[in-house]
């Protein structure tokens, strides 16, 4: 299936409004510059990853989510915590919560970083997973918050009941662009803000959306070193049930080469 383009009409001069691949759905910005040579900046680290094969049957993954809870994320630049108040977006909210609960993020990189703009993820390094999750959309919401600095929000492409898997955090206040358009806040970051602002951004909008789509962590490892990824996300308050997503029977596993700690929305589906 070909992936919508996702348009976010910036009224800022340094964010045009063009078409990107068909992968792109998210604030779209300008054009991207030609992929950077691959570097050995960061030695690598080991990462043993598994994927809970309830991930490969979207579906089945419909739980509401709690009323409020936050939700933890570690990644190569740090810790930070996001806070969901369900009735600013319902559905977004219980996709959220799903996804996090079943480790959908792990090993996920911060594929477009913009300063002033947003920070972009929710591709997995798995390619079965994504391909799982490129219809598994769910329906707009009203827009009952505001895109100010710190809040989360599912990416969408033009076409109406869009969003799937792909998130981005403000990094200023975009309110007066986002709002108009129909993204939809459910949460925001309650602490750690400051590793947000320095997740890597030096690849901008570079990396391939589609190719992260099809070929996982063998493409943005190899292409691109230097880009933060989040070692796991999990539910910090409430407590989640036992994790699902812990080595069951069926589980399936991959291993990712990831950037050490300390390495400084385009989404597609």
């Amino acid at each position: 299936m070909k992936i919508p383009v996702l348009c976010l009409c910036l009224g800022l001069a340094a964010f045009s409004t063009v078409a990107q691949a068909p992968a792109s759905q998210a604030p779209a910005t300008a054009p991207k510059p030609a992929p950077k040579p691959a570097t050995a900046a960061h030695p690598a680290t080991t990462t043993h990853m598994t994927t809970d094969p309830a991930l490969l049957h979207p579906a089945t993954l419909k739980a509401a989510a709690p009323e409020t809870f936050d939700a933890t994320f570690h990644t190569t630049k740090g810790d930070f915590v996001i806070q969901v108040t369900r009735s600013w977006a319902p559905l977004g909210a219980d996709r959220f919560y799903n996804l996090v609960k079943h480790g959908f993020f792990t090993g996920a990189p911060f594929f477009r970083v913009l300063p002033g703009f947003v920070v972009q993820f929710g591709i997995t390094g798995n390619p079965a997973v994504n391909k799982v999750w490129q219809d598994a959309s769910i329906k707009d919401e009203p827009v009952k918050e505001h895109n100010l600095i710190g809040t989360v929000t599912f990416a969408k492409s033009q076409l109406p009941n869009s969003r799937t898997t792909q998130l981005f955090i403000n990094l200023g206040d975009n309110s007066s662009n986002l709002d108009p358009q129909g993204f939809s806040p459910f949460g925001k970051v309650i602490t750690g803000m400051d590793v947000v602002q320095n997740i890597y951004s030096g690849y901008g909008q570079q990396p391939d959306q589609q190719a992260i789509q099809t070929q996982g962590s063998a493409y943005f490892l190899k292409q691109y070193p230097k880009m933060d990824l989040i070692k796991s996300a999990v539910i910090s308050s409430p407590a989640a049930s036992p994790a699902t997503h812990s080595g069951t029977s069926g589980t399936t596993t991959t291993h990712h080469s990831t950037p050490a700690p300390g390495t400084t929305p385009k989404s597609s589906q």
